[in-house]
């Protein structure tokens, strides 16, 4: 194992690795009953989608493990599937199996760019500056994700008066009383999280959120389950939603009506764009600053082949999503959260072995794997933030043709609750301060490619 895996190249252990892997389980757990949930509203099974969220995850992490040798889990993508329930199937009127027809075309599209380089290109042709932006970006991401999965954020509706009207006006973000003992929690989770890592404690994010479970069983947050075993309608469920696009009612149903198609097309136009940039920001964002891929890595990008694990590991992420799709579920990607992984220590395929295996361990004891609450896993997501924003110091902020891109990345990905977004303001802004400065040919030509593959997105959305 410690051969295959190449723990000693990688200045790792068996125990840091394992202690990695359950890390990352345990703060992307909750997809395994948030993704059914949302992918129930459609009519398909809940114990259908639960299982082919296990599967997809399992297989996808599998080949990130085994093919790829890299601490990455791949799991289905919130956001993603919250466009294929609620955008395509409930605000579009397609059915289920025609957006899983999709999921499945937008799986294969990303195969093709990831054979053909196109994926490695686009990772080649940033520049260093948005690297980092993007990097201490995601930090400031996962941060938030972990703030509001704690309950600290409140959002008050608030109103304009008008004559005898009242327009609503917006959201307005806050600070939620500590009273909720959800909220309480999270916090105790968090100081011992903190007070572990700054102690140096090995395995001390897994710690917390172990710790943190236990004590929150009598404060009424951890709630022990009926039941820790599967029932048998679950498999039942998992026939029922699998390979099911194949058939009239699915792929053969999806290009019937022309009326239908612009919107197919821009659908899955958005689903390659969220996957593709998704999945980069994510390597960019963890990768340089743990070292997983090292120089030798950089330097396997130049050749041919498929020999660095960069190359491997984005290989393994375009598979997942079709894969997915044939399970039953929508788009899976690489999850950020495997940055909670890596800040445990975690640098080798062994990682994301452990944590393939946790969500196969999840098929017959879901009951026991969902008493685990978002109060102790959301202090994890905090803490990792603070060690992935060390990027930052990276930039020349004093230089604004740095400084624009890196700060739109950084406020536009932070504030719109999405990786590619903050991608994209960052192109697009890096484009337009190179010709303003009369410095286009410095722009790479697949950042100019991107950048109007953005804008295009934005103004079909806008007009859809």
């Amino acid at each position: 194992m410690k051969d295959f895996f190449g723990l000693k190249e990688k200045n790792t252990t068996v125990r840091t690795e394992i202690v990695a892997g359950l890390t990352t389980f345990f703060t992307m757990a909750y997809i395994i009953f948030v993704n059914p949930g949302m992918l129930s509203a459609t009519g398909m099974s809940f114990e259908g989608v639960f299982v082919a969220t296990c599967l997809s995850a399992a297989v996808g992490t599998l080949i990130m493990a085994l093919f790829a040798n890299v601490p990455y889990a791949v799991a289905p993508g919130m956001g993603l599937n919250a466009l294929f329930a609620y955008t395509v199937c409930l605000a579009g009127g397609f059915s289920w199996k025609q957006a899983l027809s999709m999921v499945f075309i937008c799986g294969l599209i990303n195969i093709v760019i990831t054979v053909t380089k196109l994926r490695k290109a686009i990772v080649k042709s940033i520049p260093e500056s948005l690297q980092n932006a993007i990097g201490g970006a995601i930090g400031l991401f996962i941060a938030y994700l972990g703030l509001n999965n704690a309950g600290l954020i409140s959002f008050t509706l608030t109103a304009t008066e008008t004559g005898s009207l009242t327009l609503n006006s917006g959201v307005t973000p806050g600070m939620m009383a500590f009273s909720n003992p959800s909220l309480v929690l999270a916090v105790i989770g968090l100081l011992i999280i903190v007070i572990l890592m700054v102690l140096k404690v090995k395995g001390a994010i897994l710690i917390g959120i172990v710790a943190t479970t236990i004590i929150g069983i009598p404060m009424g947050v951890t709630l022990m389950p009926e039941s820790i075993m599967s029932d048998s309608g679950t498999w039942e469920g998992f026939k029922e939603v699998s390979f099911a696009f194949f058939g009239g009612d699915g792929f053969v149903s999806l290009f019937t009506d022309p009326a239908k198609i612009p919107f197919v097309i821009v659908t899955i136009f958005s689903m390659c764009l969220s996957d593709t940039f998704d999945s980069i920001g994510t390597f960019i964002g963890t990768g340089r600053k743990s070292g997983i891929f090292d120089a030798e890595d950089e330097k396997a990008l130049e050749g041919s082949g498929f020999k660095s694990r960069l190359d491997k590991a984005l290989v393994a992420d375009s598979f997942a999503t079709s894969i997915g799709a044939l399970f039953g579920t929508s788009n899976a990607t690489t999850y950020v959260e495997s940055s909670a992984g890596i800040a445990a220590g975690g640098r080798t395929g062994l990682t994301s072995l452990t944590t393939a295996i946790m969500f196969l361990i999840c098929l017959p004891f879901a009951g026991l794997i969902g008493m685990v609450p978002s109060a102790a896993t959301s202090p994890a997501l905090i803490v990792v933030g603070v060690l992935m924003v060390e990027p930052f110091a990276k930039i020349n902020w004093s230089d604004l043709n740095d400084a624009v891109p890196a700060f739109f990345t950084v406020a536009v990905m932070s504030f719109t609750y999405g990786i590619t977004n903050g991608i994209a303001a960052g192109f697009i802004m890096y484009c337009i301060t190179k010709i303003c400065t009369k410095k286009a040919k410095e722009i790479h030509p697949i950042i100019a490619a991107a950048s109007i593959l953005f804008i295009i997105d934005f103004i079909l959305k806008a007009v859809g």
